[in-house]
């Protein structure tokens, strides 16, 4: 598996705004980012942390560029919306997939 990654960390300390974050990572937002350009997605409760890490892939960083421009601005402000005012950080970062085989 190739292509180029974003990973989107969201660390929210209340546990009951970042268990309803995630279900509205699962039931809508996961999708609306695929729909938007992304390849597939995973989402991921990090242990020992109040974060979930959401990792996307993007057939390419082009693809990812399109995304960006076009559709992340819009999105970005729905996971605003969805935590109804509580606090909350983000960090994002990218890169190249490197693609490897089982020996």
């Amino acid at each position: 598996m190739s292509g180029f990654a974003y990973v989107v960390r969201v660390t929210i300390e209340d546990a009951a705004v970042r268990a309803s974050f995630a279900a509205w990572l699962a039931d809508r937002h996961v999708a609306d980012v695929c729909a938007a350009g992304a390849l597939d997605a995973e989402i991921v409760a990090i242990d020992g942390a109040p974060s979930i890490e959401v990792r996307y892939r993007f057939a390419s960083r082009d693809a990812f560029a399109a995304y960006e421009r076009d559709h992340a601005p819009r999105l970005r402000a729905d996971g605003i919306a969805a935590l109804g005012g509580a606090q909350a950080s983000f960090a994002r970062s990218t890169g190249d997939v490197i693609p490897w085989r089982r020996s």
